[in-house]
């Protein structure tokens, strides 16, 4: 079992409204946010500062996706844009736009060259990251789509709609593998490893499922209220959960047994409002978190 420290490194301001998404820069010192405000920010991860407005956007930012590989940073917007962003240039290079509602999910497939976006309307939209041209469109469910996850191998993704249910699809065709309705409420968090899929939901339920055929393996209640996104901490056994209860929680992946809460319950310089998203910087390896209370949250995490 790990033991687990955390620090409060940096806290950052200027947002004016809630924050929803935050991703890792293209450049490796930098890393972008986004949310109420109508545009995407770029934040030194070193200095902790504030770099530049990386573009303005017509409307909330619901998902920010880097495209591996690339210069380019996807934005997934509530008016159901989806814009491609050079944050070399800070040049739009491709649009997309879904047919009805907000995309609230976005994922690259690097082996072939594909963006999908999903959102209110239910619908898996695919765009070719090469010419722009709209390859699939397909329905998943007749409800909203919050979260979906790619597997490392990207041969399967897992999309949790708002009735709880979880849809496995085959990569290569898009052909639908198996469903299960798992949550009582409906899925807004996914993370897709090697071995194993976990999601969270409005139902404030963590589930660890079999990578074939979604069967449950664990399940418990790891947060007061939705869990609103799941990480793996690199190169350890490491889950992270954060909640709109505000609470930032480390578990051990054998077993899903809490070691580490952090919330200003527990002393901690944490968020006041709901933690909305989170990620690991791919340099500094500090955990990043975004809330309803406008700020940014930047944590030491020390493993033993």
């Amino acid at each position: 079992m790990h033991a687990v420290d955390i620090f409060l490194k940096h806290t950052l301001s200027g947002h004016q409204n809630p924050i929803f998404a935050v991703e890792n820069g293209v450049l490796e010192t930098s890393f972008y946010t986004g949310g109420n405000d109508k545009g995407v920010v770029e934040w030194d991860i070193l200095s902790g500062k504030f770099k530049r407005i990386l573009c303005a956007v017509p409307a909330s930012v619901y998902a920010l996706h880097r495209i591996v590989g690339t210069s380019l940073l996807a934005i997934g917007m509530r008016n159901g844009e989806v814009w491609l962003v050079d944050t070399e240039t800070q040049t739009l290079e491709k649009k997309f736009k879904v047919d009805r509602g907000a995309v609230f999910s976005l994922q690259a497939i690097a082996e072939k060259q594909e963006l999908i976006a999903v959102g209110e309307e239910g619908m898996a939209y695919i765009w070719s990251l090469e010419n722009g041209e709209l390859l699939y469109r397909f329905r998943i469910t007749d409800t909203t789509i919050r979260t979906l996850a790619l597997y490392p191998d990207q041969q399967q993704v897992v999309f949790g709609d708002k009735e709880g249910r979880l849809h496995l699809y085959a990569v290569a065709d898009y052909q639908l593998l198996t469903k299960s309705a798992v949550h009582t409420m409906p899925v807004t968090a996914l993370l897709a490893t090697d071995t194993a899929l976990y999601s969270g939901g409005r139902d404030a339920q963590l589930y660890q499922l079999g990578r074939q055929g979604l069967h449950v393996e664990q399940n418990l209640t790891p947060h007061m209220f939705t869990v609103y996104d799941i990480l793996q901490y690199p190169g350890s056994n490491l889950l992270i959960t954060v909640s709109r209860d505000k609470a930032i929680k480390f578990w051990d992946k054998s077993n899903l047994s809490l070691l580490k809460n952090v919330s200003q319950e527990k002393g901690f310089d944490s968020h006041r409002l709901s933690i909305n998203a989170a990620c690991i910087h791919s340099l500094s390896q500090q955990l990043i978190t975004v809330s309803d209370d406008k700020l940014v949250k930047v944590w030491d995490v020390v493993v033993d």
